[in-house]
């Protein structure tokens, strides 16, 4: 049996894993439950905007990603036009496909709510309430933080350290306040993609806030004057803009790992790989590590993605990669 990995590879576009299976072999990744998983967004990852009942700007805004609202008709979208937005705005007014797409987003958006609602281990010690609620003026690494009222920062601002695969997630019992001026600062390669903000009731950013990180309210997400959001503004009623600009976050996927791989006695091998959802995963195969023949190329909406190789035999060993394109 021989395992072997690789980060950097010439022949990769991205960073990927290499296994080689001669009967069968485990090949746990050591750090693959030190951190939690990012909440899975599924088709909320297009929308810098999804609101319910109503969304309101007071012009002009600038928006990067696409808006969206539903149930409620495009009528309650107010200030808020085309040449604001870098995307598409759409209503369950629309009808058709459109109104299905959104009714979908919407029950998306309930499911990542309460995958980030539920997360576990229960946060304890400096993981429970940060700050005493109050988290201005923190350094924060990466992991499950709880607040079991609300969140406020205020005084001076957050920094969130760590690398660009760490996954921060705050689960807030009630509200998220953001006092005027005061930023979220990213710092060591953290990724605004990763960062989650599961808000029981509402949220509201002060004036010239910078804030990263994406927003699932239960209720309203509300901006003051020149707020900035590099993230996603997703509420379960209303969101309201005032010269808002709000930007989706480019994403760093964490590197595919082979979390498991077995041979059956007909040959056939069965792969678990820890994936980033919604990220282009290409597994390939090779007999010398040299000729790599392509198994598949799909994009797995959840993690791990379990593949079956029904080419394989029990003639020789088989390598394994994956990758992101």
């Amino acid at each position: 049996m021989k395992s072997t990995s690789a980060s950097t590879n010439k022949n990769f576009k991205a960073r990927g894993l290499i296994i080689g299976l001669a009967v069968a072999v485990m090949s746990p990744h050591p750090n693959a439950k030190a951190q939690q998983a990012p909440v899975n967004l599924l088709s909320n990852s297009r929308f810098a905007i999804l609101a319910a009942t109503e969304i309101t700007d007071v012009p002009a805004s600038a928006i990067t990603g696409d808006v969206g609202l539903s149930p409620a008709a495009r009528s309650y979208i107010s200030g808020l036009t085309a040449p604001q937005v870098a995307g598409s705005i759409y209503a369950a007014s629309d009808g058709g496909a459109i109104a299905i797409m959104l009714t979908q987003a919407q029950d998306d958006l309930t499911t990542a709510f309460n995958s980030a609602a539920g997360r576990t281990p229960v946060p304890t010690g400096p993981f429970l309430n940060p700050g005493s609620g109050n988290l201005g003026g923190l350094n924060l690494t990466n992991g499950l933080y709880k607040f079991t009222s609300g969140a406020l920062l205020s005084g001076s601002d957050l920094t969130l350290t760590g690398s660009a695969t760490n996954v921060w997630i705050f689960q807030i019992a009630t509200t998220l306040q953001v006092d005027n001026g005061v930023k979220v600062i990213l710092a060591g390669g953290a990724q605004a993609a990763n960062i989650f903000w599961q808000v029981g009731t509402s949220a509201a950013l002060g004036t010239t806030t910078v804030f990263e990180g994406n927003i699932l309210a239960h209720d309203a997400i509300t901006f003051a004057t020149g707020a900035t959001l590099n993230g996603r503004a997703l509420a379960q009623t209303a969101v309201t803009l005032e010269s808002t600009t709000i930007t989706i976050p480019n994403q760093v996927p964490a590197p595919p790992i082979f979390s498991a791989a077995s041979r059956a006695s007909d040959g056939t091998v069965t792969l678990v790989i820890d994936n980033t959802p919604n990220f282009a995963l290409t597994v390939e195969t090779s007999t010398n590590l040299l000729n790599w023949t392509p198994l598949s190329t799909t994009t797995p909406t959840a993690s791990p993605y379990t593949l079956i190789d029904n080419t394989a035999s029990n003639l020789n060993v088989r390598y394994y990669r994956a990758f992101y394109p």
